[in-house]
C-alpha cells in the first residue's frame, strides 16, 4: 500500500496519528486523565469498489474474502485504529443498479452484511461502469479531511471501464482527484484479463497506488503486495503511538472481528 505524497513512506505515523496530550507545566496541578476523543486514535478511512456483475460469479466470494482480511488486518494493528470501512459495488447500466454505495461507517457490523449480501449479476457486455464507481468512491463517500488520516481505495474487479459513455467522468481524471484529495487508488484485478490488467495497472499509477492480481476462484488464501505493507503498517503504528484507553478500545473492536469472522466461517 502507498500513501500520499504528502507524507513520505518515512513518516507513515503522520499520516494517521494525532499527538498525545502534553503533561502540565512546571508548578501546575496536572489535569485529571480521561479518555481521548476518537481521533486521537490513528484514524484509516478504506473503500471497497467492487464488480458485482455475472462475470465476476466464479470470483467475488474470493474476492469478497480478500476484502474482508484486509479490513481486520488493518483493525489488529497496534494500537487499535479508527477504522472506518466503506463499500462502492457496481454493475452496469440497465442493471439492477449502477452503483450502490455504503458510506464510511466505524460500524463493521452493517459494512460485514452488505458486503457477505453482494451477488453477482448483470453486466454482460464486457466492460462494467468502472468509471462510475471510482468517481463515486471519491466524491460521494464523506472522507476525512486533513493529514493525519490515511485514506485508501481498493479498486476489485474482472473487466475494463466503459469508455464510451460519454457523461461518465474518465478514471484518468477522477484519480487526478483523488491524489489531490490525499486518497491513495489500489487495485486488484481478478481473473486473467489483459485488457483489464493494463487499465487497473493505470490506475494504481496515476493514483500513487499498487496493483496486484488476485487468483481464480478456489482460492483460500489469497496473498497480495498489500499484507506485508499492512504488517508493516502496524508495526510502526505499535513502536511510535500509545493511546489511552488502547485495551478497551481494542476488546470491543476484536470482538467485531471475531464476530465477523465466526459469521464468514458459517456461511462458508
Amino acid at each position: 500500500m502507498r500513501f500520499p505524497a504528502a507524507a513520505p513512506a518515512a513518516s507513515l505515523l503522520a499520516l494517521a496519528l494525532l499527538l498525545a496530550p502534553s503533561g502540565a507545566a512546571a508548578g501546575e496541578e496536572a489535569a485529571p486523565a480521561s479518555l481521548p476523543a476518537k481521533e486521537e486514535r490513528p484514524r484509516i478511512e478504506v473503500a471497497f469498489v467492487l464488480d458485482t456483475t455475472g462475470s465476476m460469479g466464479g470470483l467475488i466470494e474470493t474476492a469478497k474474502r480478500k476484502v474482508w482480511s484486509i479490513a481486520n488486518d488493518l483493525l489488529r494493528a497496534k494500537p487499535t485504529p479508527d477504522l472506518r470501512l466503506g463499500l462502492v459495488a457496481y454493475r452496469d447500466r440497465g442493471d439492477e443498479y449502477v452503483t450502490r454505495i455504503t458510506p464510511l461507517d466505524a460500524d463493521l457490523d452493517r459494512v460485514y452484511a452488505d458486503l457477505t449480501a453482494f451477488r453477482a449479476d448483470g453486466g454482460g457486455d464486457g466492460p462494467e461502469s468502472v468509471n462510475r464507481a471510482l468517481r463515486d468512491a471519491v466524491t460521494k463517500l464523506s472522507w476525512t479531511a486533513g493529514d493525519r488520516v490515511l485514506r485508501v481505495i481498493f479498486l476489485v474487479g474482472d473487466a475494463p471501464p466503459h469508455m464510451d459513455y460519454a457523461e461518465d467522468v474518465p478514471y484518468a481524471r477522477t484519480c487526478e482527484e483523488a491524489v489531490r484529495a490525499g486518497i491513495v487508488i489500489n487495485t486488484l484485478r481478478c481473473g486473467g484479463a489483459a485488457d483489464t490488467e493494463k487499465v487497473w495497472t493505470e490506475i494504481a499509477r496515476l493514483s500513487e497506488g499498487t496493483y496486484a492480481p488476485i487468483p481464480q476462484e478456489g482460492s483460500e488464501a489469497v496473498a497480495t503486495p498489500f499484507d506485508g505493507r499492512i504488517a508493516e503498517l502496524g508495526g510502526r503504528m505499535s513502536a511510535g503511538f500509545v493511546a489511552y484507553g488502547e485495551d478497551e478500545a481494542r476488546e470491543r473492536a476484536e470482538a467485531k472481528v471475531r464476530k465477523a469472522d465466526a459469521a464468514a466461517g458459517a456461511a462458508g
